[in-house]
């Protein structure tokens, strides 16, 4: 019944009983609220009644919730790190610090909890989009019948507006055809400005949406912090503007501090020198630090280093010096990010909104990445090569990190350092650095202690039942037609004015990859999995948190009981969240897009950018592309069709009365081919370019004007899923050039009637 759609006003006693009350009551409708007044035959006999609107309590307080990416607990100011972060200190300082607060150890994951307050499995998304698979807990739709913060909200009274990362959208929904039920604007948020998909942004050429529409790219120099922090001020203005008594509910979810570590120079020479001692010293000042704000235990000693990162000592005065500028870019780009919130938090001081708005800030939606390698990459140098290879590729770009020519992220070093007191990374979901973030909590009206610690066990799932319990406001038992499954996070608003209150969220667990963890009761066991190998020879670790917080002696071989105790409470946990079947990659998958299926894709100019993991090039097919165009004289030029920018994709292009098509690998390969006639003719003409895939990694090109062959050449690599952050457009090419023989938009000047996309018969060669 649920695709069946009943306006209230035209179903009949008759219809409601051949429905079933419950099964009315699930159905999607549009809710006509009963009129209560009395219609005349005049006005003057007419006594008028309007619709109540939804409104929420008198003096409700705004409610902001920032989440950071790719953060751990060492890095910031706030919890004893080196970056400065005046904007977090200042809400710390007249709020609270969450020393014992934790997330999912990866960031779609963590997203999906935390917006519905439901484990993230349960919440169907065990892990990305782009791995999906056909099980409950993995096939990333999320459920109606959990509802998000913004629907709950918006049922309350309040005003939402979302910014940023979302990463949490099926990938067959990211089209211009939707559907959008699934985008941001689909699950409770009235103002949507970011992007939907993939994990990260390229900060200096960001591909944006307001709402469902891809915003044309206007080439303005802007940081992605300061769009978003402008479109944030700008919302709030608007709606206290319209509506001065009407809380708002505002989601602001950055890209940083995930890679691309991207910043202005300014930014980062504020830390030049300053992590010339390396990350052993780092570590060092930096549990100090801990240890004197009060967020670690006084007794806390560093664990080892984790495996492979050297001793910084060891490594040779280049490496050093490169490694630094690393860390002096991440350092800037965080310091960076803490201004643009802070330019926000500023505006709601000003406007007089602070004092009554409850902010949440988690720093991070997990631990320090560890996607960087040992040596750190400024750009994408491909896969196989060598960390020789890759650490002199590093060297000689060493002056375009953070630069918008640049991909960078920093080595497992300096991760491994900001995750300073904790062992291990992202990923990790077995270990305290995967899951282990700061919390900060600030709501004048609420919190009586400024500066206070507390030390609460809680979980990314509890911030929705606390939003929730502290503003009064109350989830519905229907949202837009949806029973509502019970929440499974634990408000802690029983600790903002009880330092010493007992812990009352005792078992959680943890998954990602198939490294697993179970929590109860301050004591924790863990698996690290070995990526292939059978779950069932995974070793398990156990910890006493109460005593050892950073896991720093196993505690296995001593307390067999207890391990499988707590093998047995993950086994029923798992069961219970839809965690099984474990997967950790080896297994494959395919892309689940909305183009997976089709043999061919008809595009046409003015229709919206399609999402490149979502689009029509993710999946490796070899494919034709036919243009059909009209060409209003020789100096007719621009592109035809594009996919992606400088760090790789394909651009099918007219320029120099030649056909052209350029495919770059995403390594810095390009390879180039250009038709062999003289001049392309004047008028209507079919301009076609074949790409052709083998299963050994080759390729090749060839071009044909009005069906006859112009030009080939061969492709000695090939790329199928590459993480573009740009995608595929028709009659421009976006943001950045796919080749330097053209500058964006290169626009076409002739009249493009069509491009198809047609794919070669069960030609899919698979993720290369």
């Amino acid at each position: 019944m649920r695709n069946i759609f009943f306006p209230i006003r035209n179903l009949s006693l008759a219809a409601l009983t051949f429905l079933g009350t419950s099964q009315f009551l699930n159905a999607q409708y549009t809710p006509v609220q009963l009129y209560k007044g009395k219609a005349g035959k005049t006005v003057k006999d007419t006594q008028e009644s309007w619709p109540e609107k939804k409104k929420a309590p008198a003096g409700a307080p705004n409610v902001v919730w920032i989440l950071l990416d790719d953060i751990g607990y060492g890095a910031i100011s706030t919890f004893g790190g080196l970056i400065n972060t005046p904007t977090l200190d200042s809400l710390a300082n007249n709020g609270l610090r969450y020393t014992n607060f934790h997330t999912t150890a990866i960031c779609a994951p963590t997203r999906a909890a935390l917006l519905t307050g439901r484990n993230s499995h349960s919440a169907h998304m065990g892990l990305f989009p782009e791995t999906a698979i056909g099980t409950p807990g993995y096939d990333a739709q999320i459920p109606f019948e959990k509802a998000t913060i913004a629907e709950i909200l918006k049922e309350n009274g309040y005003n939402t507006f979302a910014l940023g990362k979302w990463h949490i959208t099926p990938l067959a929904d990211l089209t211009p055809a939707g559907p959008f039920n699934r985008w941001p604007t689909g699950r409770g948020f009235e103002q949507f400005y970011g992007f939907p998909s993939r994990g990260s942004i390229d900060q200096w050429h960001p591909e944006l949406w307001e709402g469902t529409h891809r915003q044309k790219d206007e080439q303005s120099g802007k940081h992605f912090n300061e769009l978003i922090a402008d479109r944030a001020i700008s919302y709030v203005s608007g709606q206290k503007a319209g509506n001065p008594d009407k809380p708002f509910f505002l989601y602001l979810a950055t890209g940083a501090g995930h890679a691309p570590h991207q910043v202005a120079k300014s930014w980062s020479d504020k830390y030049k020198g300053k992590f010339d001692g390396g990350w052993d010293e780092y570590r060092e000042k930096v549990l100090a630090n801990q240890i004197k704000l009060g967020v670690v235990p006084q007794n806390a000693k560093l664990p080892p280093r984790n495996p492979g990162v050297k001793e910084w000592n060891t490594l040779s005065a280049d490496e050093q010096k490169l490694y630094a500028r690393f860390m002096e870019t991440y350092a800037g780009f965080l310091e960076y990010t803490d201004y643009e919130i802070g330019r926000f938090i500023r505006h709601l001081k000003n406007a007089g909104q602070l004092e009554n708005t409850l902010v949440f800030v988690s720093v991070g939606d997990n631990g320090a990445s560890k996607e960087g390698t040992f040596v750190g990459t400024v750009n994408n140098y491909g896969t196989g090569i060598s960390e020789e290879v890759r650490l002199k590729k590093n060297l000689e770009n060493i002056d375009l990190i953070g630069s918008e020519f640049s991909k960078v992220n920093y080595p497992l070093g300096w991760a491994a350092a900001t995750n300073v007191p904790f062992r291990h990374w992202k990923q990790d979901a077995n270990a305290e650095g995967g899951t282990h973030n700061p919390l900060i909590v600030f709501y004048p009206k609420g919190i009586k202690e400024k500066g206070g610690i507390r030390n609460q066990y809680g979980h990314v799932i509890d911030i929705l039942p606390t939003t929730l319990e502290l503003v009064n406001a109350r989830i519905p038992e229907n949202i837009n037609g949806y029973k509502q499954d019970a929440v499974e996070g634990t408000s802690l608003a029983y600790s903002l004015n009880d330092a010493a209150a007992k812990d009352r969220h005792t078992v959680q667990y943890y998954e990602i990859h198939g490294s697993r963890a179970i929590y109860k009761d301050g004591w924790k066991a863990g698996s690290l999995h070995v990526k292939g190998q059978d779950f069932n020879e995974d070793k398990w670790e156990l910890y006493n948190l109460k005593s050892d917080f950073n896991e720093t002696t196993d505690l296995a071989s001593e307390q067999p009981a207890k391990l499988k105790e707590l093998r047995a409470l993950f086994d029923s946990e798992a069961t219970k969240y839809n965690v099984f079947p474990l997967k950790d990659g080896t297994q494959g998958y395919t892309l689940q897009t909305a183009y997976k299926d089709l043999d061919k894709v008809v595009l046409y100019p003015g229709q919206s950018t399609i999402v490149d993991v979502a689009g029509p090039f993710a999946i490796k097919k070899s494919f034709s592309l036919i243009a059909d165009a009209e060409l209003s004289g020789v100096e007719t030029e621009g592109v035809l069709l594009s996919r992606g920018g400088f760090e790789g994709g394909l651009s099918f292009f007219v320029q120099n009365r030649k056909l052209n098509f350029v495919y770059a690998v995403g390594d810095g390969t390009r390879y180039s081919v250009t038709s062999e006639n003289a001049t392309l003719p004047a008028g209507k003409v079919q301009l076609r370019a074949d790409v052709k895939y083998e299963t050994d990694g080759t390729g090749s090109i060839s071009l044909y004007v009005n069906g006859t062959k112009s030009g080939a050449t061969k492709l000695e690599k090939t790329t199928g899923y590459i993480y573009l952050h740009e995608g595929v457009n028709v009659g421009f090419d976006d943001l950045t050039p796919v080749t330097d023989t053209y500058k964006v938009p290169f626009a076409f000047t002739g009249k493009i009637d069509r491009v198809t996309i047609d794919y070669s018969p069960a030609q899919e060669v698979g993720l290369k």
